[in-house]
């Protein structure tokens, strides 16, 4: 993500955050399960003054961090090794590896049976990703198009899908580009997803996180926000 490290301190700590500029009219502040602080400000704002609002919402900035790290480490860091557990669609799964002349995935009764040349842990973490990205294509695909019908308005095109690894980000949405998913969403359940791609769609009319575009996301899913909390809940 495009964008430079920046921090203040505040009661005598470092509160880092990413700070990157965009065509927008105001500045948002934004705090990640991972524990990233993410500030977007209009092209061309002072850093200072930048820093100056980042301070300000310091408080709530800790708050949310503290209530981001009770769940912290939900996930210890994947070591991709028989027997370790991994999400598909809200679920976990266990790893069965098998020494092979061929590399397969297969989902079976609970468990992940992977067959490979090479029983490394980054090795396997390719054929799992990979796996990972055929079930997703045609996942959202289907999410998407279920979504679409219930979105749709005479004149309006359905915007093309793409799906790829995002640090910070579920899903984004460009009127050139059309809607981008993160690939890690496969792992958390349809509900979730669902919610991510009628964010998306609610930006073909309001581009913008402002009042409009939550009164039509509520419209359309009036439990977005425990939806919200689930999805970073799973996936943090």
């Amino acid at each position: 993500m495009p964008g430079t490290q920046r921090s203040i301190t505040y009661a005598g700590k470092s509160i880092p955050f990413h700070l990157s500029y965009s065509k927008r009219k105001s500045l948002a502040i934004a705090v990640h399960p991972d524990g990233s602080v993410v500030v977007k400000a209009p092209s061309g704002t002072d850093e200072n003054f930048v820093a100056y609002h980042v301070h300000r919402r310091a408080r709530w900035i800790e708050r949310q961090l503290r209530h981001f790290a009770q769940f912290d480490p939900r996930t210890p860091k994947r070591r991709f090794v028989g027997g370790e557990s991994h999400l598909y669609l809200g679920r976990k799964y266990r790893l069965k590896i098998t020494r092979s002349e061929t590399d397969s995935v297969l989902l079976k009764r609970g468990f992940f049976h992977i067959t490979a040349v090479d029983d490394k842990p980054e090795h396997i973490a390719a054929l799992l990703e990979d796996w990972y990205r055929g079930k997703a294509g045609v996942y959202f695909s289907q999410v998407l198009e279920e979504c679409w019908q219930r979105f749709q308005k005479k004149g309006m095109d359905k915007p093309p899908l793409k799906i790829r690894n995002m640090k910070t980000r579920w899903g984004s949405f460009s009127r050139k580009g059309g809607i981008t998913l993160n690939l890690e969403l496969i792992k958390a359940p349809r509900e979730c997803i669902e919610y991510v791609v009628i964010h998306e769609l609610c930006h073909l009319l309001h581009p913008n996180h402002g009042a409009e575009f939550y009164n039509l996301l509520e419209r359309f899913l009036p439990d977005w926000k425990k939806r919200k909390h689930k999805l970073e809940m799973t996936l943090s």
